[in-house]
């Protein structure tokens, strides 16, 4: 089973090899693992999904490998009938819309190309600790229990309220990141809000695949993602409204 997880989580490391990401760790458990990087969620959109995505693909390629040693008759049948089956049970526990598995990733994707990167945050793991506090009903109430997974989705209830937890930080570091390296290949937006909204009522209305520039509906002026992000974190404007920041402009 740890060699299918491996091969799964190559999968996810070639990709991010491919663009270039920077790579901390890789960690297996059982029935997954984590590729710990920095570069999640600060590159573009496409590059999320590709190396999201080439996780689960590396189960077709598995499932294949498997094919060929059947016909080959080379290895014994109990060992081919259990590698199809962890095989396919990881690749399908792995798409379960549970952040942070490759589902709830893609879920999370999803999310971000059409709404605010806050917004989609907290629907992906809002929507998760709902499906795992309803997985572990089901396990209690109606499906035979069992043990190893009701202690799987214990921990990625736990895992999703720590995450939960740490909503705003990952928000802030969402914006941080935009200020040091804005994406590149996307297209500018005009953000049109309220003259009463501080800068970060602003910056909640952010979407990853989008560059923005702020204004008012009753102005002209408009200030871009960047100076806005320099004026918020570096210059400290935390208390002023797009109104006072484009009447000093």
């Amino acid at each position: 089973m740890l060699a299918i997880v491996f091969i799964h989580e190559m999968g996810h490391y070639a990709a991010a090899s491919y663009y270039k990401w920077r790579i901390d760790s890789i960690v297996l458990w059982v029935f997954g693992g984590v590729m710990k990087t920095p570069e999640a969620n600060n590159r573009k959109l496409s590059e999320d999904i590709v190396v999201t995505i080439a996780g689960p693909m590396q189960h077709i390629f598995i499932f294949l490998i498997i094919l060929a040693l059947d016909g080959l008759n080379i290895v014994p049948h109990s060992v081919i009938s259990l590698a199809y089956y962890y095989n396919f049970l990881i690749f399908l526990f792995n798409l379960l819309p549970i952040y942070p598995l490759d589902g709830g990733k893609l879920l999370f994707y999803a999310l971000a190309n059409f709404f605010p990167f806050q917004k989609a945050l907290h629907w992906t793991l809002g929507s998760s600790i709902v499906i795992c506090v309803f997985i572990v009903l089901l396990q209690v109430f109606m499906f035979p229990f069992t043990l190893s997974a009701f202690l799987l989705i214990v921990f990625l209830l736990f895992e999703n309220r720590r995450e939960w937890a740490n909503k705003y930080y990952t928000f802030i570091r969402f914006l941080l990141n935009r200020m040091k390296s804005p994406p590149p290949d996307v297209r500018t937006e005009q953000l049109i809000v309220p003259e009463h909204f501080l800068l970060m009522d602003a910056f909640s209305l952010f979407k990853r695949n989008k560059i923005h520039e702020i204004r008012t509906p009753y102005s002209e002026k408009s200030i871009s993602e960047q100076q806005s992000l320099a004026l918020y974190f570096k210059e400290k404007k935390w208390m002023k409204t797009v109104k006072d920041i484009m009447v000093k402009r």
